[in-house]
């Protein structure tokens, strides 16, 4: 072995233990740096013709480690999910307050009902009517004010998703430069750690916002793409495209969050979205926060179809002299078709004698009012005949009844064979009584059959919107109302496979009267309005209105309230009941008698059906039975979202830990290196000594 080679050998000696001991040095600073990957320098021995020749550094690398990094970036991801998912949730929650404590929504219900049980035991007293109505309307309000907060929830989530795309965007643009400048390091021979260690930041944070997968490539660059696999980073970013709501009801329709990958094509990023903050937020804004808003607009819908149930049943003391129904979204001849029963209209003069009386048996499309028969069509002609003092009409769906000469009107129906329509007597059916107002139909039992006329011009339309489960966009189907007016006729265009839903799913009608859709697959393709341009004659009410669809149902909550006339003057509280049985002469009302106050606060008990809503099927139940389950329900929720976050984020902890305890410096280990290093430098500095000896020697002799 020749002088010169050994001295090439020890001069590499020197110089690869000294880039082992930058290598190291560098460890050693950033110990403490939040993020920082140590570095490892291979060695690699140098030969020539089979002859070692020295060593080198062949690359400076992080010590990552592919297996660790995916289980962290995989629970980073499920982290984020669920921590933002229990956060809203948390507030939705927190909206009706301790389910035990006096001042919750729920317990408010129970103090309305307490309210009229107080007013049954003072029918006369005002400050009992007052507080009774008062805490009706109070609870109503508060009802529509908590569904006004979870539709401001949605809204955060809303502009937390648009936020999060801004972010993303940047996110990808610094990643994919980085991808450049470590490119240029690895085809170089540089060192690229510096800008590797600053994509794995980038990369990190990327995912906690959506479940992401790398692909290493052979140029050092870092291909990203989502669990899906779109394309986020290749040579060049891709963008990501959103649009906010701004103002959002339980109405609203969302627009996708779309991808458009480096080769120009666009593509859905919700469609195959598992994990990451994105995900959490979308979840709230379309399922979680829905669900609560459906359930509580079922339940709101419900207390106030019972009081008005009990409040038909009863009158006030004077009798009213005008009743004015609500608005059926039906002609006459439709809503009185398949009553079936018995009821009774009574005018009373102001001292509540009775002074006509119209009896009326229904049965199917037959009627008789005093046994003079009549039909839906020629119902209130035959009436106002039968029933002198009282004007009956019917105009824009609403039934009204008006008494002259200062006479009131009452209503009740016979003991033994009460009037029925859907489980609703005649006075509650068309809402002539109601205590509770609404703005818009509450119940979506219409009581119609296929024979039954929609009342909808043929022509107009609506857009129906189909997605999967995950909220993503199928299809947008615009459906036209056909030239046929009768319900078989509309549910058959609706089934269409053509020009209707069929491919998505089925539009039926129940034996009361309620259109249902069932989504096809699994699981089923969930229906809602995107546009609705119908009006029913001569009611004026929307297809989607009268029957409950899309985004109807959730929105009921902040249509009701007590009748205003009531609220200004608490005598109008229906309190007691109509007595046909007194004798002639007798007042068939009293200011004293408070059974009607009794049916209203007995309410909560009556056995009802209650629809689907917020993921739950209806089945019968009580009011106050109802918002139990609704407070266990929405705790219960609460509390699953919490353990979910807490067991993402230990996940996620324990990933982290693994990953940092093999990727982190250990400054023991950096200092047995350094040790090594140093002997290794002083080696191969000793060996240049000898050999710089040897040749001095060699140089000697030859003089």
């Amino acid at each position: 072995m020749s002088l010169g080679l050994i001295m090439n050998i020890a001069t590499s000696g020197m110089n690869t233990a000294q880039s082992q001991l930058r290598v190291v040095s560098d460890n050693v600073t950033n110990i403490n740096t939040p993020g920082y990957v140590r570095k490892i320098a291979d060695q690699q021995s140098l030969t020539t013709q089979g002859m070692g020749t020295g060593v080198d550094i062949a690359r400076v690398r992080l010590a990552t480690d592919r297996f660790l990094q995916a289980s962290t970036l995989s629970t980073s991801a499920d982290a984020a999910r669920e921590t933002v998912r229990y956060e809203l949730f948390d507030r939705i929650q927190s909206l009706f307050g301790d389910p035990g404590g006096d001042s919750s929504f729920f317990s408010g219900i129970d103090s309305v009902f307490a309210a009229f049980a107080a007013s049954a035991e003072m029918p006369s007293s005002a400050a009992a009517r007052q507080t009774a109505i008062w805490k009706s309307q109070s609870l109503f309000e508060q009802a529509a004010d908590i569904a006004g907060q979870i539709q401001a929830v949605r809204e955060d989530a809303d502009g937390k998703i648009k936020s999060s795309v801004d972010s993303i965007n940047g996110l990808l643009d610094q990643i994919s430069k980085l991808n450049r400048e470590i490119t240029r390091a690895t085809v170089t021979g540089a060192d690229a750690t510096g800008a590797q260690n600053a994509q794995a930041q980038l990369i990190d944070q990327l995912s906690s916002y959506m479940d992401i997968r790398l692909s290493p490539q052979n140029n050092g660059a870092t291909e990203v793409r989502t669990g899906a696999g779109l394309l986020l980073v290749g040579n060049e970013p891709a963008t990501l495209e959103y649009q906010r709501a701004g103002a959002i009801s339980a109405q609203t329709n969302f627009g996708d969050i779309v991808v458009h990958e480096p080769s120009g094509s666009a593509r859905s990023l919700t469609e195959g979205l598992v994990s990451g903050e994105l995900k959490g937020l979308v979840q709230l804004r379309d399922i979680d926060a829905p669900q609560a808003a459906e359930q509580l607009a079922e339940l709101t819908s419900k207390l106030a179809d019972e009081l008005n149930r009990a409040h038909n049943a009863s009158s006030s003391v004077p009798a009213p002299s005008v009743m004015q129904g609500r608005n059926t979204g039906q002609t006459l001849e439709t809503a009185l078709n398949g009553f079936t029963g018995q009821t009774n209209i009574a005018l009373l003069n102001p001292n509540g004698v009775v002074q006509n009386t119209a009896t009326i048996v229904f049965n199917g499309a037959s009627i008789s009012i005093n046994g003079m028969a009549a039909t839906p069509a020629t119902f209130v002609t035959v009436l106002n005949a039968q029933l002198p003092g009282v004007n009956a009409s019917f105009a824009s769906g609403a039934l009204k009844l008006e008494a002259s000469g200062g006479n009131g009107i009452a209503i009740a129906d016979d003991s033994t064979t009460p009037s029925n329509k859907t489980g609703k007597g005649f006075s509650h059916y068309f809402g002539l009584n109601d205590l509770v107002s609404s703005t818009a139909p509450i119940s979506y039992e219409t009581g119609m059959t296929t024979a039954s006329a929609h009342g909808f011009p043929a022509g107009q339309q609506l857009t129906f919107r189909f997605a999967n489960a995950d909220g993503v966009k199928i299809r947008d189907i615009e459906f036209t109302v056909p030239a046929g007016g009768s319900m078989s006729d509309l549910l058959t265009a609706l089934n269409d496979p053509i020009t209707g839903v069929a491919r998505h799913g089925t539009f039926s009608l129940s034996s009361t009267g309620e259109m249902i859709f069932t989504g096809r697959g699994t699981p089923p393709a969930q229906l809602s309005v995107l546009n609705d341009r119908t009006a029913q004659s001569p009611s004026g009410v929307s297809m989607s209105q009268l029957f409950g669809l899309g985004g109807a149902r959730g929105a009921r909550t902040g249509v009701l309230s007590v009748r205003a006339d009531i609220q200004s003057d608490p005598t109008k509280l229906a309190l007691s009941q109509l007595n046909l049985g007194v004798p002639a002469g007798t007042p068939a009302i009293s200011a004293a008698d408070g059974s009607g106050a009794r049916l209203l606060s007995q309410a909560g008990s009556v056995t009802t059906k209650f629809g689907t809503a917020g993921g739950v099927s209806g089945a019968m139940s009580t009011l106050s039975r109802f918002a139990s389950d609704m407070a266990g329900s929405i705790g219960a929720k609460a509390n699953l979202r919490e353990s979910a976050a807490s067991g993402a984020s230990a996940l996620y902890s324990t990933a982290s830990a693994r990953r940092d305890s093999f990727e982190g410096v250990n400054l023991e280990e950096e200092l047995v290196l350094m040790t090594t290093f140093q002997q290794a430098f002083n080696a191969s500095a000793r060996l240049i000594q000898a050999a710089s000896e040897m040749y001095d020697t060699l140089i000697g002799m030859v003089r």
